[in-house]
């Protein structure tokens, strides 16, 4: 679940010096953000480190605090997240594509390569959210979940299957995609191919790398569902590390991906 910055916090709610505990904070801050410093200056400023407003992207980039090399992709325009029907119009915008470009800022963050199949991205169900304006975690692969898919890259093909193996205890389903950019758009890969559109409100959407696909570069693309019965708030965020250590830990885990 995201877990804001009390930066953000503060500088949205109240001051930080002040002696009562911070304020919870309120569903909407992502929003407020986006309009006080992306949508109403004529250039980006504080949170804001970029902004492309052009009809095919409009989308925002901000730094989240928690973790050293997490950033946040979001739309320029208000859309409440992976529910929200505008996702799927024809000629929407591909949040994921621009996501997937803007990993640089990780690694540039880590000051060190981030190598494809550690770069993930995250995208969490309403349930296992705290904010209700789309926000794509930008952010480096768990150890165990790289190992994991690593492990069982045989298993999963071009067509949504079950994974062999959960994935932080939580059942996943797992299919390929070709190529170096993403230009296919996930999401409706998600919703037209997996889980109907009804349904995809109650789904998260995980996106990463791989190096060998139908011989050339491209992504594994795993999905989960809620299931309260196992504690599954839908909340693929759980998949990343936003302390990424797999490149900052042991020598034995960074030569492995290596």
């Amino acid at each position: 679940m995201t877990r804001l910055i009390l930066l953000l916090s503060c500088s949205l709610l109240a001051a930080c010096a002040s002696a009562p505990p911070p304020a919870p904070v309120p569903s909407d801050a992502l929003w407020r953000l986006i309009e006080r410093d992306c949508r109403g200056a004529d250039v980006p400023r504080g949170a804001c480190l970029q902004r492309d407003a052009t009809a095919a992207r409009r989308d925002v980039l901000i730094k989240d605090a928690h973790g050293d090399y997490q950033f946040l992709l979001m739309p320029l325009d208000k859309v409440s997240g992976i529910e929200s029907a505008v996702l799927y119009q024809r000629g929407a915008p591909n949040y994921f594509a621009a996501a997937w470009q803007a990993r640089g800022h990780t690694e540039q963050a880590l000051g060190r390569p981030l190598p494809r199949t550690v770069a993930s991205l995250a995208l969490n169900s309403p349930h296992g959210r705290s904010q209700h304006q789309l926000h794509i975690h930008i952010d480096c692969l768990r150890a165990d979940v790289l190992q994991a898919l690593d492990t069982h890259a045989a298993a999963v093909g071009m067509q949504w299957a079950a994974l062999p193996v959960p994935l932080r205890g939580h059942r996943y389903v797992a299919r390929m995609l070709p190529g170096a950019e993403l230009r296919a758009n996930p999401l409706n890969l998600l919703a037209y191919d997996l889980s109907g559109l009804p349904d995809v409100g109650q789904w998260s959407l995980v996106v990463a790398g791989r190096e060998n696909v139908l011989g050339g570069p491209g992504f594994i693309l795993l999905a989960t569902r809620l299931d309260p019965a196992t504690g599954n708030e839908a909340s693929g965020e759980e998949l990343q590390d936003h302390a990424c250590s797999v490149l900052t830990g042991a020598d034995a885990a960074l030569e492995r991906v290596r």
